[in-house]
């Protein structure tokens, strides 16, 4: 496993088991849903939800801004956000 993807599972890991002072807004929780989604399956597919579906809109939406990173961009992405957020928290 490259350390990219080894560190990319570490910080997934943190921010699934977090616990404590850690609690991120609804704006973070989209960001580090949308880097994963992009890390883990690439560009955005599928329709387009609804407008009352507004919680999986706002999914598609964030996941959609990330169209055309890498793979390898979004996990660096989703690591250096979670090490800026660490480095915050103490």
């Amino acid at each position: 496993m490259s350390d990219l993807k080894q560190q990319f599972e570490e910080c997934v890991n943190y921010v699934q088991n977090a616990e404590g002072d850690f609690k991120p807004s609804n704006e973070l929780k989209l960001e580090m849903y949308a880097l994963f989604k992009q890390a883990s399956e690439g560009d955005v597919s599928g329709k387009k939800p609804g407008m009352m579906d507004f919680v999986n809109r706002a999914k598609y939406t964030a996941w959609e801004a990330c169209k055309g990173q890498s793979s390898e961009e979004a996990m660096q992405n989703y690591i250096n956000r979670i090490e800026e957020l660490k480095s915050k928290n103490g």
